[in-house]
């Protein structure tokens, strides 16, 4: 982003001091505004985002007795700190899914085996996948369904009470 800003060797003052200059004031603009925007997010969304996982964390068990299932009311950044929290609490792997309201409907994520990792510890059932709508919820025996990606890491449902019918399907045993 930065090189882009510097002049094309075709330009007739390219190496004018001048334009040089001012071309290094846009840049330290630029980055000047993408490093308070990342601090910002930190600040004001990452890091809060902490005690809001960790207090569903510690809630987990009233969905599931083993644990598996992390609930939140909106969604928040949850990745990074659930991995912290499993190691902090030695139980690395435990959580399988996350639920989170999206605003408008419900989301059901499959937990990834690592931060650096596509591959879910459980992915959705191969069954749901890539299906949406009247036919999902034929399909899963749970009314009100909207999709599940095709690699079976993301649903949607229009309620949250989905989560009771969920978790008595043998699919997350």
């Amino acid at each position: 982003m930065v090189s882009r800003l510097n002049p094309l060797w075709t330009h007739p003052r390219a190496n004018d001091d001048d334009v040089l200059d001012e071309r290094f004031q846009k840049a330290s603009q630029l980055m000047g505004q993408a490093f308070e925007n990342v601090v910002e997010g930190y600040g004001k969304g990452w890091y809060p985002a902490k005690d809001i996982v960790q207090k569903a964390f510690d809630a987990r068990k009233q969905y599931d007795d083993e644990g598996r299932i992390v609930v939140f009311d909106q969604f928040v950044p949850w990745k990074e700190h659930l991995y912290t929290i499993e190691e902090d609490q030695n139980v690395p792997g435990q959580v399988l899914y996350v639920l989170y309201s999206d605003g408008k409907n419900w989301r059901v994520q499959a937990v990834a085996e690592s931060s650096s990792s596509f591959t879910s510890r459980k992915a959705l059932p191969e069954a749901w996948r890539g299906v949406r709508d009247e036919e999902l919820s034929k399909i899963s025996g749970i009314p009100s369904c909207i999709f599940t990606h095709a690699a079976g890491f993301i649903g949607g449902n229009k309620t949250r009470d989905f989560l009771l019918l969920f978790l008595e399907k043998e699919e997350i045993s």
